[in-house]
This record gives structure tokens, C-alpha cells and sequence, in this order.
């Protein structure tokens, strides 16, 4: 897949005319995204064309509204890659930044879409906006551009409400990530790098790793997950713990895992987690032995809920 990044021709076109695009933000590449990536696949595949996907980075409420910009579902990367994995041609990122926000709606269609990426066909999501304001919907899009095939995919409703990006994020929030996984169609992942921690988990019989994420990723509320750790193509059984330590007087967010029966130096790695399911709230205990004495149903808990699952494991 190719990647094209600034106000670069995607350059796999070559003399090509034109493409098909999806335009978006995509964040989750969800069902509702799939939804939407399916439809322009097929109409791409009809046309004879490649099919791409224009998005953006950061996120245009980072720039217009950033006292309302949400934590991401996904990080770049790895939205590139899930982009890859459902077959997309290529995916262009465009830097939101204040001057390309002012941009009018009709601007945006003719300098853009149609004079830079030769947009043939363009497939959006039932609650596409676009230009200064937000001022341009579906119709505006259309009448900028009267010779482009301009498709509105319909929202994927689940439980008789839209999938979206949002109602994901509220769910992660939450806690409530089984129920987020339905709608993503798998488990939330966060990405970190293992660092160095005050070793605590070790003496009491639970070695954890600590795990830097960083802040614009979305995280689950406090709480004990079962979780699968991502270790060398290989997913294990896990325990996560994202929260303060009450216990032991803490102040400050700690994101741990404890890897099932497994022992090993993970300091410095990047580790994948694909949070499966809640266990319980985080709580103080009245002492470490009454903690180690939870943790304990913790791990038999994780263990009951996982053993059911696939051992197999596919990036």
C-alpha cells in the first residue's frame, strides 16, 4: 500500500486520470469505516480504478476545537495498517492545520480533490462536513463537482443507533470494552513502551510490566482487564490493571500487565494489548495481602474468561 503524505500526487498513479477516495478521519477503522471501505472497493473495482483513502493527521478537532478533542482509538500506524489490510491502493495524509481548515467548501472540491488527486469517484460516511465551518455536506460536494460519481454510504446501525468513532470512545471510556470490540469488529489495542517501574507487582508474586502510552491514545477507565499481550506474533492470556494503586497510596495513572505464566525482560519494547474484558473497578484494599488475595481471582477469573478463545493469533 502506498502513503502519500503533503500536497503530493499519490505517486503510484503515474499518467493514471484518476482515483476512487473514501475521505475521513477514520479513526478505529471500525464496522461503520468497513462499511464505508467496502462500498468504495466494489465502485473502484467497477471503475477500473485504484482505491485510496484520504484522511488526516492530527485530527481536525485538535486544531478547531482542541478543548473538545477526544483521546484516538487508533494510532497512525496502526490505522495505516488495518487501511492495508482491508485492500485499500494507497491512503494520503493530509496535515490539518488552521490554513487548510479555512479552506471553502468549494475550494477544498476543486483544488484538492479534483485538480490535485483527480478524484473520479468519492464514497463518504453518512455524516460527512467538510470546508471552513463545516458549511459543506453531501449536496455542496455534488454540485462542486458535477462529473465526479459522489456516493453517501448510509450509517451501519447496531442496536438501532450509527457505529461511529464516538459512541466507541464512550464505551472505552467506560470500561465497556466487550462492547466496544462488537462495534470496532475486535478488541480495543493500546500500544506502549515497557518501562522501568518500582518492581512492586514482582514482590508480591505478580511481575507486571509498566507500560508508557501515550496520551492521545484512548484508554479504558480504571480497572482490572483480562487482556491478550502481543508477544512475538504470539498472543498470551493476561491481566491489566489501569489505575492509581490505592492500595499503596498512589497518585499517579499506572498501566500494567501481567503476562500468564510466562517470565521474561520486556523493558524497551513496544507491546501490543488487546483489552478483552473488564474484570472489576479499581478498589483500596486494607492491605497487600488482602491485594495479592484479589489479584488471585483476577487471574483465575482472566483465565475462564480466555480459555475459550483461540489460541491462534493473526496480525
Amino acid at each position: 500500500m502506498d502513503v502519500v503524505t503533503g500536497n503530493d500526487r499519490p505517486r503510484a498513479l503515474g499518467e493514471r486520470p484518476g482515483i476512487a477516495v473514501a475521505i475521513g478521519n477514520f479513526d478505529g477503522v471500525h464496522v461503520g469505516h468497513r462499511h464505508v471501505l467496502t462500498r468504495l472497493l466494489s465502485l473502484a473495482r467497477h471503475r477500473g480504478l485504484p482505491a485510496w483513502v484520504y484522511t488526516f493527521d492530527p485530527a481536525p478537532t485538535a486544531i478547531l476545537v482542541p478543548e473538545r478533542h477526544q483521546p484516538r482509538l487508533l494510532q497512525l500506524d496502526r490505522k495505516l495498517a488495518l487501511l492495508e489490510e482491508l485492500g485499500v491502493d494507497g491512503v494520503i495524509i493530509e496535515e490539518f492545520s488552521p490554513s487548510f481548515a479555512a479552506q471553502t467548501a468549494a475550494g477544498f472540491a476543486a483544488t484538492t480533490l479534483a485538480q490535485r488527486l483527480g478524484a473520479e469517484v468519492i464514497v463518504v460516511g453518512w455524516d460527512f462536513r467538510f470546508g471552513v465551518g463545516r458549511g459543506g455536506d453531501v449536496d455542496a460536494l455534488r454540485a462542486a463537482l458535477p462529473k465526479v460519481s459522489i456516493e453517501q454510504v448510509p450509517p451501519l446501525l447496531v442496536d438501532d443507533t450509527p457505529v461511529s468513532s464516538s459512541r466507541i470512545r464512550r464505551l472505552v471510556l467506560s470500561g465497556d470494552v466487550a462492547a466496544a470490540a462488537g462495534l470496532l469488529g475486535r478488541p480495543h489495542r493500546i500500544r506502549g513502551q515497557v518501562i522501568h517501574g518500582e518492581a512492586r507487582g514482582r514482590t508480591i508474586g505478580f511481575p507486571t510490566a509498566n507500560i508508557s502510552v501515550p496520551s492521545e491514545l484512548c484508554l479504558p477507565g480504571n480497572g482490572v482487564y483480562a487482556v491478550r499481550v502481543i508477544l512475538d506474533g504470539e498472543s498470551l492470556p493476561g491481566v491489566l490493571n489501569i489505575g492509581q494503586r490505592p492500595t499503596f497510596s498512589g497518585t499517579e495513572l499506572r498501566i500494567e500487565a501481567h503476562v500468564l505464566d510466562w517470565s521474561g525482560d520486556l523493558y524497551g519494547q513496544s507491546l501490543d494489548v488487546d483489552v478483552i474484558a473488564a474484570l472489576r473497578s479499581e478498589q483500596r484494599f486494607p492491605s497487600a495481602e488482602a491485594l495479592v488475595a484479589q489479584i488471585q481471582v483476577d487471574v483465575a477469573n482472566a483465565r475462564a474468561l480466555l480459555a475459550p478463545q483461540a489460541e491462534e493469533f493473526t496480525e
